[in-house]
């Protein structure tokens, strides 16, 4: 008798326990982030009612990613990466839980959020790029590597959908320091996954085992800079995504002035209109999951990109709270294809003994200048208005999508060259 062939799993990542661990704690912390994130940016706004220092405290939170995550990368290539995250998330824990007691005392002023917004900025500059070089050790085989990154944007996204609606509720029932309060013990859960994780064999750092001295950090900088800069697919998703992040929308700090000032809403109003992109970000996050190789993700960060910037332009002008949300729902889609797609090239495409300063480098363009983005947007919009703002950027987003679309076939040939085990 014929035997039946099983099908293939399509989420070969959560075979590896450790990442069935991560998935989850990472999953319920992030959800917790969300909930701080608009509540500072709710209480930012009734604080101040200026879009210029809504901007600034976004600005405060990634100018630290944007200065020092690089010095992270090379840190992360010589640390244990799970210690490193057990400690970061600590920290971050005890930030929350200061701005929780300034809130629910009362007194917590607008330099609070700024100065602690600037710590947690500082604690990421490490965090961030130690995920990144966790996911593919945990992930155990390298052909999960596509679909856990994948997972782990899902994972991002549909935190992204939660937590806003969530913190939007919250505010509204029992004020900003409860967010920052369910924050807080909300690490718990990535912490206590990063403690129950077993490994087979001793996880070693890739990158160089001698002595720490600033002289060798700064060389070790120099010699990551040198190999993303220089190989021209990876240069070239660098600069495409410092670009998108740059001049894309910025829903921090864009949203609570739309909401205020367009909708004439209300917390739950700003929340409802941040899950519609999470809804969207997470329907883009299952797309991209059942994905299997690296093939034609080129051509679709491209479109991706360029439909992005062109909902944008229609956002821009929307009066009506759907229209909205839907404008919303498909840029979410569309932002989680371009800037998961290129994570995944550029760690399917680096050497391993330098993925945490080319990561760091990744999320100095997607997160570091996305802090540049932000204060750049805050002062457009009080010097030229909300739609004129996002118009201005969807353009510019579709500019770059045109250029990076000219280049793609010579890069497509390259990869080919250099990288034959790839599928792409």
């Amino acid at each position: 008798m014929k035997k039946l062939a099983l099908p293939t799993p399509r989420l070969p990542a959560l075979q590896a326990r450790n990442y069935r661990l991560y998935f989850l704690g990472q999953g319920i912390s992030l959800m917790g982030t969300w909930v701080t994130m608009v509540a500072t940016v709710w209480l930012s706004y009734r604080l101040t009612q200026s879009p210029l220092l809504l901007g600034l405290v976004s600005f405060a939170n990634q100018l630290p990613n944007f200065l020092l995550v690089s010095f992270g990368g090379v840190l992360v290539d010589r640390w244990d990466s799970r210690r490193t995250l057990l400690i970061t998330q600590t920290l971050s824990m005890l930030q929350s839980l200061a701005l929780a007691a300034l809130a629910l005392t009362g007194i917590i002023q607008f330099w609070h959020i700024l100065v602690l917004s600037a710590v947690q900025g500082l604690i990421n500059a490490v965090d961030s790029p130690t995920r990144q070089v966790l996911i593919p050790k945990i992930a155990e085989k390298p052909e999960n590597l596509t679909n856990a990154i994948a997972l782990n944007s899902s994972m991002v996204t549909a935190a992204k959908l939660v937590g806003p609606a969530v913190g939007g509720l919250i505010i509204a029932v029992a004020g900003a320091g409860y967010c920052f309060l369910i924050d807080a013990f909300s690490y718990l859960a990535v912490i206590i996954g990063l403690l129950a994780m077993r490994w087979t064999q001793k996880i070693v750092p890739t990158g160089d085992n001698t002595p720490l001295r600033f002289s060798l950090v700064w060389q070790n900088l120099k010699q990551g800079a040198i190999y993303a800069f220089t190989d021209p697919p990876i240069r070239t998703l660098l600069l495409l995504v410092a670009g998108l992040s740059f001049m894309g929308l910025s829903p921090n700090v864009v949203l609570p002035v739309f909401v205020s000032q367009t909708l004439h809403g209300s917390a739950h109003t700003l929340g409802g209109l941040m899950a519609a992109s999470g809804v969207g970000a997470l329907a883009g996050a299952v797309f991209l999951s059942q994905r299997q190789g690296i093939r034609g993700l080129g051509r679709l960060i491209a479109i991706a990109s360029s439909g992005s910037g062109a909902i944008a332009i229609a956002f821009a002008f929307s009066k009506s709270l759907w229209f909205s949300a839907f404008c919303l729902f498909l840029i979410g889609f569309g932002n989680v294809l371009q800037f998961a797609s290129s994570n995944t090239l550029i760690q399917n495409l680096v050497e391993p003994d330098k993925r945490g300063r080319v990561m760091s480098f990744y999320l100095m363009a997607f997160l570091g200048m996305a802090s540049f983005g932000n204060l750049l947007t805050g002062s457009l919009i009080e010097a030229i208005g909300i739609p004129a703002e996002v118009a201005l950027s969807g353009g510019i987003c579709i500019l770059l999508s045109v250029a990076f679309s000219r280049k793609l076939p010579a890069l497509r040939a390259l990869v080919r060259a250099a990288h034959p085990e790839l599928s792409g």
